[in-house]
């Protein structure tokens, strides 16, 4: 069976008006009853005719809601938004616009028409006094003819652009005006009534939201995005900082930086003298004092925080270079504008990363002048050892030659003693100017295409008689075919012995010594293994550095400084190569060095 079409609305307004015309007219009691049977059944339709339309009105509602999505990017749900209010007020056009606060302004954010083409902003030929009017008081507004509206008729905007059907709703969230959605018919007259208004104020309400949710979401992502990128530039800036451990590089830097992030005038003064004073290290009176009862310093010194104020030439502000809790200096800013949102965060921030590396480079040009006082010293007193142990060595010998008479036998023993105590003070005295010369710089090398096997054999040759007198097994294992290493002859021959005089030292009598070469990747690598006492793991860490001595008896009871290789790891490492040792407690041990591998010219 076929439902019959619901009864359109001014028909049934036309049977009333009849009804009531009959009802003024003289007629029988039977058709009165029908007649009062005729009106019921007509409230009945009126009613079902309204609940129809508002289940239209929502279902029209509930299906422009859906259409917002789930996006929060606020060009998208502007956009979506537009559209949704022209399908759902059928609406020639329609316009969205957003409150800034700030500046207590509207600016257009969205226009559409009801073709969904995108209007323009001069396009919004409408009545600016009726939005002002929504947003200032929150209340919606309905006309349905601007041109007859007491309200709005007298309007230059209404008359010039011939407004009439008008609906202009607030769009509040969070207790707010966010703005306003404006949409208007142009063409007729009645074009909305009550129920379009309460339909476009609920979408609104749901509007809102989103709108608000896309903005915070907008904002977040934006605010996300300087902060990324400020630290990327933070980041950059730490990379300059610790590039180089040299107090002009950073000082340079931060200088650079802070002008750079905003047009400024930037001074750094550091703790200098005793008792300490800030003294100016940037800028054009670099070393001179900062001026007592500056308030700003004070107050950066005396809070540890920065201290923002302004001065005859514009904003100023001071920030501290504070590490541990201590206020080693201040960064001073002189601006010619005001401070922006910011920028003294940037340089507080600038400020505590150049404190670090500030300290930094200080601690480390403290330890430099002292190594250069230290390297001084040595080199100044080795020389001066150089002359009274040449004069010993010589008189010993003559002595033994018997230029001054003849030599008994026990003080023959006494003057061997001598001369080997002299020899031993030689190698200590020639091993600390090695170091005071690497240390500084100067030591100087020769390097050139060399054949390895035939140094190793010279080294040998002059350690064979104590390792004979040992009676430890030596084996050498070179291939014919080993290439020559690019190197400097003597202190090539200083590795070696090195090397292979510690193998003697600390191998027992019937040990073995064994000095292996092979080439790897560009690289001859050298080994000397021995079967002595091995070192252990915690010694291996210390092995290589300055005046370490293991407390192992059967080290102490060898003659040594604790330089030889130290001296050789540098040596090593200034012909390009690497140094390394393999070893247990007990199990002998295998120390190996690479030099590169000579290439033919």
């Amino acid at each position: 069976m076929t439902t019959p079409p619901e009864p359109a609305k001014d028909d049934l307004a036309d049977l009333r008006r009849i009804l009531r015309d009959l009802r003024d007219q003289p007629i029988p009691a039977r058709l009165a009853d029908q007649l009062q049977s005729l009106e019921e059944r007509l409230g009945e339709l009126d009613a079902r005719l309204v609940e129809t339309g508002e289940q239209r009105r929502l279902a029209a509602l509930y299906s422009v809601s859906q259409s917002l999505g789930s996006s929060l990017n606020l060009s998208e749900v502007l956009q979506q938004v537009m559209d949704a209010v022209i399908a759902l007020t059928n609406a020639e056009r329609g316009f969205l616009m957003l409150h800034d606060p700030e500046t207590d302004t509207l600016h257009l954010q969205a226009g559409r028409n009801i073709e969904n083409r995108t209007l323009e902003s001069r396009s919004m030929e409408i009545s600016r006094s009726v939005v002002r009017e929504v947003l200032e008081s929150g209340e919606s507004i309905l006309t349905t003819n601007a041109q007859t509206d007491s309200r709005f008729a007298e309007q230059d905007s209404v008359i010039l652009y011939a407004l009439r059907s008008i609906m202009c709703t607030p769009l509040q969230a969070g207790g707010k005006n966010l703005g306003v959605i404006y949409v208007d018919n142009r063409a007729y007259i009645a074009g909305f009534d009550r129920a379009d208004l309460h339909l476009l104020d609920t979408f609104a309400a749901q509007a809102a939201i989103r709108i608000e949710n896309a903005r915070l979401y907008t904002r977040t992502d934006e605010t996300l995005g300087q902060r990324v990128s400020e630290l990327e530039t933070l980041s950059a800036i730490d990379r300059e900082l610790n590039a180089r451990l040299d107090l002009d590089h950073i000082l340079e830097v931060v200088t650079r930086r802070a002008a750079g992030h905003m047009d400024c005038q930037v001074e750094v003064a550091l703790e200098q003298g005793d008792p300490p004073a800030l003294v100016r290290v940037t800028g054009p009176e670099t070393g001179s004092a900062l001026p007592e009862g500056d308030p700003l310093v004070g107050e950066a010194l005396e809070t540890g925080l920065p201290a923002l104020g302004g001065t005859g030439g514009g904003p100023r502000g001071v920030f501290p270079l504070a590490l541990g809790g201590r206020v080693t200096g201040v960064l001073s800013v002189e601006k010619s504008s005001p401070w922006l949102e910011g920028e003294s965060a940037f340089i507080q921030r600038l400020a505590a990363r150049s404190a670090v590396a500030i300290d930094n480079a200080r601690l480390y040009g403290a330890v430099q002048a002292a190594n250069q006082a230290k390297s001084q010293f040595v080199s100044v007193v080795s020389h001066e050892l150089r002359l009274p142990m040449t004069s010993i060595k010589g008189y010993t010998d003559l002595i033994l030659q018997g230029t001054a008479g003849e030599v008994t036998a026990q003080q023959r023993e006494f003057l061997e003693i001598v001369r080997k105590s002299v020899d031993r003070m030689g190698v200590l005295v020639s091993d600390l100017l090695d170091i005071s010369r690497i240390e500084t710089g100067r030591l100087k090398l020769d390097p050139a295409p060399i054949p390895l096997e035939a140094h190793i054999r010279q080294v040998l040759v002059d350690l064979e008689p104590r390792i004979r007198q040992k009676r430890q097994k030596l084996v050498v294992d070179i291939p014919e075919d080993l290439p020559g290493v690019y190197a400097d002859p003597n202190r090539l021959i200083q590795v070696l012995a090195n090397l292979v005089g510690n193998a003697w030292k600390y191998t027992p009598a019937d040990g073995a010594i064994r000095v292996t070469a092979c080439e790897t990747d560009g690289f001859v690598r050298t080994e000397v293994r021995d079967t002595g006492i091995g070192i252990s793991a915690e010694d291996q860490a210390s092995l290589f550095r300055q005046f370490f001595r293991s407390e192992d008896s059967r080290v102490r009871e060898q003659p040594g400084w604790g330089l030889g290789l130290n001296v050789t790891r540098n040596l090593v490492t200034l012909m390009g190569g690497e140094i390394g040792v393999e070893s247990e407690a007990g199990s002998g041990s295998a120390f190996w060095f690479t030099l590169p591998v000579a290439r033919p010219r």
